[in-house]
């Protein structure tokens, strides 16, 4: 674990491989499938997630999350799904909270009963939610938080001194929250898991997932990941190594402009309600006051009802209408058209998902140049006129 440094000098340097040949300022890219396996004191092989690349890189994201140990896997459905498979075997059970990424959701939902696994999922994310939820046959509990899409918080702390006193393992989605601003393994939570293809990677273009835990429970993750496969190509991994270089740089950006984007927001008499741990009337703002250290650069809003959403989305010209998140430029999404697509209508309901629900990503814009944009596309779709190339 590589706690004494500073954010930036680890995203810039630990994990690095030495170039010992040429002494380039980056590390080399090992590009070979196919390595020696007599006289050398590590047996490699990239479905082993050992290649140099590779190991160098898990390093980096060990230390990042103030962990033992990582893995990466080819997307961030594989780290959530071989992580919770490593954990739960027939006849166990799991606790999860309604609002979670939509993929998750339908993951649990369409696979476990192949498996024998049960679940329930809790409605709210009160640590008092979880104890009640707990079963004999609890093995494992679910965290996400901030949540996808409304920016729900849950104790860390409280959760994982609940789940220990028990015996149950504890895993969090971190992603809406990087490693930047949220550490959970310093609250007790076991298990770190992010979409690497996200703030890690940050720029749109790497699809890639990350575990993070101690040693003894990334072991076990491997032993299941290697059968799987879902291991990631080390041009990727190197593209990855590089792009975390920036990202205690750029999720600072996006977290000063998140706030701001709030604030502007929640005062608009257009926008019927919006969903950032950074204000002060958020109900979990307390909470993320304590165990956070950024709010992050996700925020949710929903348009005042007699608002037109397809022309709001048209009318945008910076902020682009785009899946995924977390990328140095802005997007946003409808999450029942997209994230959240897979649920059913009673399930997006159930969750507080409803139609007209916005999810934005900040980028690294300026930030009156992103005001400016979301200020004339409210006014297109409040007006029902299409906007000319001159007005945007």
């Amino acid at each position: 674990m590589e706690k004494t440094k500073g954010i930036n000098t680890i995203c810039t340097h630990i994990g690095e491989l030495e170039d010992l040949q040429f002494k380039g300022a980056v590390s080399p890219l090992y590009m070979s499938t196919s390595y020696a396996y007599e006289g050398v004191d590590v047996k490699r092989y990239p479905r082993y997630f050992n290649t140099p690349n590779q190991e160098a890189l898990c390093r980096k994201i060990a230390a990042l999350e103030h962990c033992e140990a990582a893995l990466i896997f080819g997307s961030g459905m594989a780290a959530v799904s071989t992580s919770l498979l490593a954990f739960l075997q027939k006849g166990d059970h799991v606790v999860l909270p309604q609002q979670i990424y939509g993929g998750t959701y339908n993951f649990v939902v369409e696979e476990f009963h192949k498996y024998g696994i049960e679940y329930t999922f809790i409605t709210d994310t009160r640590a008092g939610s979880f104890e009640e939820a707990i079963r004999p046959n609890t093995r494992v509990m679910y965290l996400e938080t901030p949540s996808n899409p409304l920016l729900t918080l849950t104790d860390l702390e409280a959760v994982g001194r609940l789940a220990h006193s028990r015996g149950i393992t504890t895993m969090i989605d971190n992603t809406f929250a990087s490693p930047v601003n949220q550490n959970p393994a310093d609250f007790g939570i076991d298990i770190i898991i992010h979409s690497a293809t996200k703030y890690m990677g940050g720029h749109s273009d790497i699809c890639a997932g990350a575990v993070a835990a101690s040693r003894e429970h990334i072991d076990r993750i491997f032993h299941l990941a290697k059968n799987l496969g879902g291991s990631l190509s080390d041009f990727t991994v190197w593209l990855l190594e590089r792009s975390l270089k920036t990202m205690g740089l750029r999720v600072m950006a996006q977290n000063a402009n998140a706030q701001e984007l709030a604030r502007f927001l929640r005062s608009h008499p257009d926008i019927h309600q919006v969903y950032y741990p950074g204000l002060e009337d958020h109900p979990g703002h307390d909470l993320a006051s304590r165990q956070m250290r950024g709010f992050g650069g996700m925020l949710s809003f929903e348009l005042a009802p007699e608002l037109d959403l397809g022309r709001f989305m048209e009318s945008l010209r910076w902020i682009k209408a785009s899946m995924s998140l977390a990328g140095v430029e802005s997007t946003l999404l409808a999450p029942a058209q997209t994230s959240h697509a897979l649920l059913t209508p009673l399930q997006r309901e159930q969750a507080g998902i409803r139609d007209g629900l916005i999810r934005f990503s900040v980028g690294i814009e300026d930030l009156e140049d992103l005001r400016a944009d979301l200020n004339q596309a409210l006014r297109q779709a409040k007006s029902g006129v299409a906007p000319t190339p001159q007005q945007v």
